[in-house]
């Protein structure tokens, strides 16, 4: 009888422990994942000091989180990247914590002047969910900090041509812009 109790807690234990990972908070959060690697993000919450909470723990280098409402967002906007890229979020969010986009960017170009711009992993791809919470417009670039049109070997640094295009040339916030997504 001992055995059946300690095998039945366990089972409760380990549903509850499944059960409390999911959430409404980390369905939300993982709106933007890719499917392939959705299972296994990490999924976090920002706190006001932008420093963060982990919701869910993950298993692969995704990582997820809700940034709705916050300074500088749309009332509905979900990001995932590389969680190597976690500085670099942190200091978005302390930036566009100033107000408006001026000031925001004279954070930001004052930091690539003094070499405090935290840099994203090179490669990494951002993945966005934004606006319409019921349909939300998807979005994603991939990171290529320093990169120049002719360090791509000819990437337009311009949207004119049409498909992509290289935007930020030659600074920390350098990245391919992929249309239609």
């Amino acid at each position: 009888m001992k055995r059946i109790a300690h095998l039945v807690l366990g089972f409760v234990v380990v549903s509850a422990s499944a059960f409390a990972q999911a959430s409404p908070e980390v369905d939300k959060a993982l709106i933007a994942a890719p499917a392939p690697q959705k299972e296994g993000a990490t999924v976090i919450k920002w706190k006001p000091d932008f420093t963060y909470d982990t919701l869910r723990k993950g298993t692969n280098n995704l990582v997820c989180y809700d940034l709705s409402g916050l300074p500088g967002q749309a009332a509905f906007s979900i990001e995932c990247t590389s969680i190597n890229n976690l500085k670099r979020a942190a200091q978005n969010l302390r930036f566009e914590a100033a107000g408006d986009k001026a000031k925001t960017q004279a954070l930001i170009d004052a930091a690539e002047k003094d070499g405090t711009r935290e840099k994203p992993e090179y490669g990494s791809i951002w993945w966005h969910a934004m606006g319409d919470a019921a349909n939300p417009r998807k979005h994603m670039t991939v990171a290529v900090p320093g990169a120049t049109s002719a360090s791509l070997g000819g990437i337009p640094d311009n949207p004119k041509q049409g498909g992509l295009w290289l935007m930020n040339a030659g600074t920390s916030t350098a990245h391919l812009m992929i249309p239609g997504n």
